[in-house]
């Protein structure tokens, strides 16, 4: 079974080691890890051709993986990376089987400190700019939420728990 490895760890320094390190996990626990550094790809081209190339890599991984494992932790605020949210996204609509893990099983709402969130008068919790905050217990946006099986924990303890 292939595994697409899909995350933020990508923009990590040590990126490369970290594909690595979950490659290696995979096959201990029986399957084939498709990271997304393991494309080839000539960054000596214009950027947006670099950009496409490596968004078509991406695809054909996702393609070709039987299931994907994906890091939603926050990155660069209280929502998971973008990229990934998008692959968790096509491989559901693919059909594939979608895991996911955080580090937090705080709610959405819980992950806002009292600074950052109050009651309109309606009673429905709102962020500092009067934008609904959702409230449906899911660490997430529920339309991840719904449609990935997601895990407190890490990349090893999604292993663990697909190989049941």
């Amino acid at each position: 079974m292939k595994i697409y490895i899909a995350g933020p760890d990508v923009f990590e320094p040590d990126s490369i080691e970290i594909g690595q390190k979950y490659s290696k996990l995979c096959k201990k626990y029986g399957y084939e890890g498709l990271y997304p550094l393991d494309n080839i790809v000539d960054f000596e081209q214009p950027k947006q051709k670099i950009a496409q190339d490596i968004f078509n890599a991406n695809v054909g991984l996702i393609q070709n993986a039987d299931i994907v494992v994906a890091n939603l932790n926050s990155f660069r605020g209280k929502e998971p990376d973008s990229g990934t949210v998008w692959e968790c996204g096509y491989a559901s609509a693919l059909g594939k089987k979608v895991y996911a893990y955080m580090d937090s099983s705080l709610s959405y709402l819980d992950r806002f400190d009292f600074k950052e969130k109050r009651v309109d008068s309606s009673g429905t919790y709102v962020d500092k700019e009067g934008k609904t905050i959702e409230d449906f217990d899911y660490g997430v946006n529920l339309m991840i939420a719904c449609s990935a099986h997601i895990i407190t924990g890490t990349f090893e303890d999604v292993l663990k728990h697909i190989a049941k």
